[in-house]
């Protein structure tokens, strides 16, 4: 039997399974593709990472019918304060100046749980898990993908998502500009004496960002955060060596007495850092999203909601060209969706590596100059309230599905 279906994703992670709910939710059907096992992915331990869910990021996974399953497990942003290196001059964003919170934490483990256990009960979603993608077509009716066990799926629009090293990506020849940081990310969870008050920490060190960011409390009452600690690439496989205690050390030593003593540290990981953003974001029959398109430094916390902004922009873009009769790999509704998020996910991009080296000069006089600047900021309401808009993703052109 041909089952052909709207939308072919290729990649069946936090923003491809997104893509695949929220296009289900107006009538979309697709078939999802990932090599992947979920069993593994949604395992504990697995990935100890965390997401910071944005304003128009948590609309979106309301309209979808996700919040209910998510709320219990988030940690709600109360504010957000951004310092160099503990000083005086700091920058705090205070949650009275907007609507409800400005964001939520969630471990990537509960995001992953909700979206599996709605896809596969989705009948608009036909997911094919642990499957290899052996070839892929796009012509000039409709796209397809070769199965490694010999099946072909076929549907009107394929959609790159597998992440940062996307093979639909390059076997499409979209040129890609990028570069390293020559740093990694650690990531631990910590259990600490002192609540966090919802407050999300951003301290710079010239080594690299240094973020403590508010989950939700453990069971038994212990106060918990996600450490994401920035190290140069030579000093990372020390790092992740250190004892537990030498490693607490390093950690208290950067963070003061923020959240009084810490009590426990969690499995730490690791990841490099690096910037890529691609020519295009659509070609012909072809759209990418997420890391497929656009990977940027988490120094604000906004990979995963630029990709999010993507399934609500390609989703909008469908819709209303299946409302005129169109058909979704329509060449005129691709072009609208890169002149929508070509420009404003390079525009983000950009803003993030500029932060990522303003705060990585070093010596005092580079540290005087920006709590300088800083503090001119925490002054005048203004600017605060930009900032604001774009961390909760709620400036320019939002998508429908991203309201609230």
């Amino acid at each position: 039997m041909d089952d052909k279906r709207d939308l072919l994703i290729l990649g069946g992670g936090l923003v491809g399974m997104t893509l695949a709910l929220a296009a289900a939710r107006k009538g979309l059907s697709s078939h999802v593709v990932d090599r992947a096992d979920p069993a593994d992915l949604t395992a504990e331990g697995f990935d100890g990472r965390a997401s910071a869910i944005s304003t128009a990021s948590w609309n979106l996974f309301t309209n979808i019918g996700l919040a209910p399953a998510l709320e219990p497990h988030g940690c709600r942003i109360e504010s957000i304060a951004v310092s160099d290196q503990l000083k005086p001059g700091r920058i705090d964003f205070q949650p009275a100046t907007y609507e409800g919170s400005l964001g939520r934490m969630f471990a990537n483990r509960t995001l992953r749980l909700a979206l599996f256990e709605a896809a596969a009960a989705e009948p608009l979603i036909a997911w094919h898990a642990k499957t290899e993608v052996a070839a892929r077509e796009r012509g000039e009716h409709a796209v397809s993908a070769t199965l490694a066990d010999g099946r072909t799926l076929r549907a009107a629009l394929m959609v790159g998502a597998e992440g940062r090293m996307s093979p639909t990506r390059e076997e499409a020849g979209v040129k890609v500009a990028k570069w390293q940081y020559g740093h990694r990310a650690i990531i631990a969870g910590l259990e600490h004496a002192k609540p966090h008050g919802g407050v999300a920490w951003e301290i710079f060190y010239p080594a690299g960002p240094f973020a403590l960011l508010p989950m939700r409390d453990g069971d038994d009452g212990s106060h918990r955060s996600a450490l994401v600690w920035t190290v140069d690439e030579k000093d990372a496989a020390g790092t992740l060596k250190l004892s537990d205690r030498a490693f607490l050390a390093e950690v208290e030593k950067r963070m003061g007495d923020l959240f009084g003593e810490i009590r426990r540290v969690g499995p730490r990981s690791s990841f490099p850092l690096g910037f890529h953003h691609t020519a295009r974001v659509a070609d012909r029959r072809l759209a990418l999203v997420g890391d497929a398109a656009h990977g940027i430094h988490p120094i604000a916390g906004q990979g995963l909601n630029l990709g999010l902004r993507d399934v609500g922009a390609l989703v909008e873009v469908l819709i209303e060209g299946m409302r005129l009769g169109l058909d979704p790999g329509d060449a005129q509704l691709l072009a609208r969706y890169e002149r929508w998020r070509g420009l404003d996910a390079f525009m983000v991009a950009l803003a993030t590596d500029g932060l990522t080296r303003l705060f990585g000069i070093p010596g005092r006089t580079a540290s005087a100059v920006r709590r300088f600047g800083m503090a001119g900021v925490q002054r005048v309401p203004a600017p605060k309230h930009w900032f604001m808009d774009e961390a909760r993703g709620v400036s320019g052109d939002v998508p429908e599905l991203m309201r609230a």
